[in-house]
């Protein structure tokens, strides 16, 4: 039988992986190797992917994929005979305990001064962040789904001036399977740091030990940071300490990075190894004598082969024979074999594959998990079934049922809207106007008896007072927006909405995991197309990445409330949403249009290791918040606050810089007047609308407050309702901010961000000038 011909519920053995290529490394990686029990959890409400339950932790895959898995069906999962462990409180060994010897005859010290440089390294979702922040003081966001770290991160341990310990993308092993993945391998491989601090989720131990394997095999100092322990104890587990210490030849640190509990016996032992240099012992992870002896055979011929390569490429030998053997066109570039020595490996390959009766991907991959099973049967005591996850299934039963996940995804994202455009933050920003109109108020009296000069009396009242503090009124707004989306990534939600908005996104050319750099671009295009890095292929990136500018950020949300309470206030909650919806249809049908041009083909495949939910953490949250609140103020006075008042100047003055009586003299006339043209056709032929469109190029908030400055405060008795409809389809649509684009140049280059620019505002003319004949038409 296959995978996919298993019920929900049972349990099957899988005997064959198929397939080839990346994704079949990846699925050996990620524990999907033959005599692996595997139970089917259930299906996603359309029927594909599916979720499963394997070495204790979820995993989610295609049915297409599922196909090439060949399993023999069980009739109950195996017992695992239970050790007699010790239920004492292990004692964990003292600094330098394990290597005293070392440190005082072969380990020289560093010399003093020199910066002690960490790479922290770990799986996906493993709680690197969280531990970064400990260790560093910094405050870098921190999710609950695979892949918020996108990019290598540098900070200062707390109280040790010389260090830098550098927080890298998960990595579920050394065989890369996507961009952000590549950063973390050449950081260690090729930066080498003085040690590695390996963060292990306590809770899914087995396959987070994969990558701590290939670590090892690097022969850099390490510690591994066991994380979690507080979830695995209060489930009933125990984990041996000194045991796993033994067995792996480094420190093993019991920490819960969440709760701030071992950081600073973790810290002393990274430190020490860092310093004194102590490698990991020396260890031999494949069975000599047993089944597996056809590996070890394979392996120590090839580490010898290769050795002198090896050393001349800085490529650890022993990491460089396993790479060898799994094929890994990196490091077989790296190392220069001549024929003889390329011939002669795939020999040696050849007859271990024949003598242990699977293919050399799965053969290393098993001698691997072999290894991680004799250390935890050893050494970990593991609860029947935590609780986390047994509330994480009741869950999923309600938020992804068959006929209940869309629903309610769209009922929680409509409620979201109602309550950050109507309820909260529409309240909120009322009081902050008043607040806002009052010191206006004020300082305009206060200035008049001054008799402060008219010129700059105008600037400061209608430029500065009323440009910056009609953007600052939608702090609440924004803010808000980003509470809800926050605890929807906390908890783990968005990981579900990706598993079943799968087969959805594929009929678009798209995988599930592209419905994460899609809602992040709800909040800012910026660091949506920074996480479009957690995608493997490259084909989706491109995709996903110009997709983003059609979910509409948060800094779009200055436009449309203005608007919408100047033109159609009863409407508001329903225009509001129906704008976001717009763009949604809009990006539907621009990827439509991509899977059948620019990007054909099929959508990568889709495997994603599915957190626990956990309860959103308020640090995290208020964190979130804070910074998302202090950047708006910032770009308020800063970017707005000086566009604001160059834009005042350009309508206040002609081209010889003397005041204007008519707007329409004055040099922003002029050069808005080339566009106008353009415009005119949508309903958008006023200099000052192009004017006000040009500003929020630097930063959407811009268009109001240029659009205050312009035409003063009675918009409403200046401008047709069916240009403020127009003007809204074309603000939602129309190209992103510089900071967006910029960072689309950095991920696609020059070609992509222009190109973005033309497209983006060529689709935003086209659905403003239906919008306008519409609107004008009813």
């Amino acid at each position: 039988m296959t995978l996919n011909e298993i019920e929900i519920g049972k349990t099957a053995v899988i005997t064959k992986v198929g397939g080839e290529g990346a994704l079949r490394q990846h699925l050996l990686d990620m524990g999907v190797i033959p005599g692996a029990e595997v139970t089917i959890v259930r299906y996603a409400p359309m029927g594909d992917p599916v979720e499963v339950i394997i070495h204790g932790y979820a995993l989610t895959l295609r049915l297409d994929d599922a196909k090439k898995i060949e399993v023999r069906p069980v009739s109950e999962p195996a017992k695992k005979a239970e050790k007699k462990r010790s239920t004492s409180k292990t004692v964990h060994p003292n600094l330098g305990e394990r290597g005293k010897s070392r440190s005082k005859s072969n380990c020289t010290p560093l010399p003093e001064g020199t910066t002690l440089t960490f790479a922290l390294v770990g799986n996906q979702n493993c709680g690197k962040t969280t531990l970064f922040n400990q260790l560093t003081g910094a405050n870098q966001h921190v999710g609950n789904f695979p892949g918020v770290t996108v990019d290598r991160k540098d900070g200062v341990i707390k109280g040790h001036p010389n260090t830098i310990v550098t927080d890298l993308p998960g990595i579920y092993s050394m065989s890369p399977y996507s961009n952000e993945e590549i950063v973390s391998r050449n950081f260690v491989l090729y930066e080498k740091p003085k040690a590695i601090i390996n963060i292990v989720d306590a809770t899914n131990i087995e396959r987070n030990l994969y990558l701590t394997m290939q670590l090892l095999e690097m022969n850099v100092p390490m510690v591994v940071a066991l994380n979690m322990m507080d979830e695995l104890t209060a489930n009933g587990g125990t984990i041996d300490i000194n045991t796993m210490e033994a067995m792996l030849g480094v420190p093993v640190v019991p920490i819960s990075a969440a709760k701030n509990q071992g950081i600073n016996e973790l810290v002393e032992h990274a430190i020490h190894v860092a310093r004194y240099q102590e490698k990991p012992l020396h260890q031999d992870f494949c069975d000599e004598n047993g089944e597996r002896g056809a590996v070890h055979r394979c392996l120590h011929s090839i580490y010898h082969l290769i050795e002198d390569h090896a050393k001349k490429a800085q490529i650890p030998p022993r990491f460089a024979a396993s790479k060898v053997i799994e094929g890994d066109p990196l490091v077989i570039s790296q190392l220069e074999l001549d024929q003889n020595e390329i011939e002669t490996i795939e020999h040696i390959i050849l007859q271990m594959e024949k003598e242990r009766g699977l293919d050399r991907h799965a053969a290393i991959a098993d001698m691997r998990y072999a290894f991680i099973r004799k250390v935890c049967d050893a050494s970990v005591t593991k609860p029947q079934k935590s609780r986390e996850s047994i509330r994480s299934e009741k869950i999923d039963r309600v938020l992804t049922g068959k006929w209940t996940a869309i629903p309610i995804f769209v009922l929680i994202m409509a409620a979201v809207f109602w309550l950050t455009f109507d309820v909260i933050g529409g309240t909120l920003q009322g009081w902050l106007e008043e607040v806002i109109y009052a010191l206006t108020e004020l300082t305009d009296k206060g200035l008049t008896r001054l008799g402060v000069n008219a010129v700059l009396h105008r600037l400061i009242i209608d430029g500065i007072f009323t440009g910056v503090g009609t953007v600052l009124s939608f702090l609440p707004i924004i803010v808000t927006l980003f509470f809800f989306l926050s605890l929807l990534e906390d908890s783990g939600y968005i990981a579900r909405v990706a598993f079943f908005m799968d087969k959805l996104l594929r009929k678009i050319g798209l995988s599930g995991r592209s419905i994460v750099p899609l809602l992040i671009g709800f909040g800012c295009t910026v660091p949506a197309v920074m996480s479009t890095r957690t995608l493997p292929s490259e084909r989706d990136r491109k995709m996903t990445i110009l997709l983003t500018p059609f979910m509409s950020c948060t800094a779009k949300l200055p436009i449309y409330a203005f608007f919408v309470d100047a033109f159609f206030p009863k409407y508001k909650a329903l225009i509001m949403s129906g704008l976001y919806f717009l763009g949604i249809a809009v990006g539907i049908l621009v990827a439509l249009l991509f899977k059948n041009t620019l990007f054909k083909g099929e959508a990568v495949p889709f495997v994603m290791e599915l957190p626990n939910y956990r309860m959103p953490s308020t640090r995290n949250v208020g964190q979130l918040l804070w910074e998302k609140a202090k950047d708006f103020l910032q770009r308020a006075f800063t970017i707005i606050f000086l566009a604001t008042i160059v834009i005042w100047i350009l309508q206040s003055f002609d081209p010889h810089f003397y005041p204007v009586e008519n707007q329409q003299d004055s040099i922003l006339a002029i050069i808005a007047g080339w566009l106008t043209p353009i415009m005119k056709p949508v309903g958008l032929g006023d200099w000052r609308i192009c004017t006000s469109l040009i500003s929020g190029f630097l930063a959407k908030e811009n268009v109001v407050s240029t659009f205050k400055i312009l035409f003063g405060q009675d918009v409403p008795a200046v401008m047709a309702p069916a240009t403020a409809a127009s003007l809204l389809v074309f603000s939602l649509l129309y190209t992103p901010c510089v900071a967006a684009i910029a960072s689309i140049k950095r991920e696609l280059g020059a070609k992509w961000a222009f190109g973005v620019i033309a497209w983006q505002c060529f689709v935003a003319w086209c659905a403003a000038l239906v919008t306008h004949l519409i609107v004008v038409l009813v």
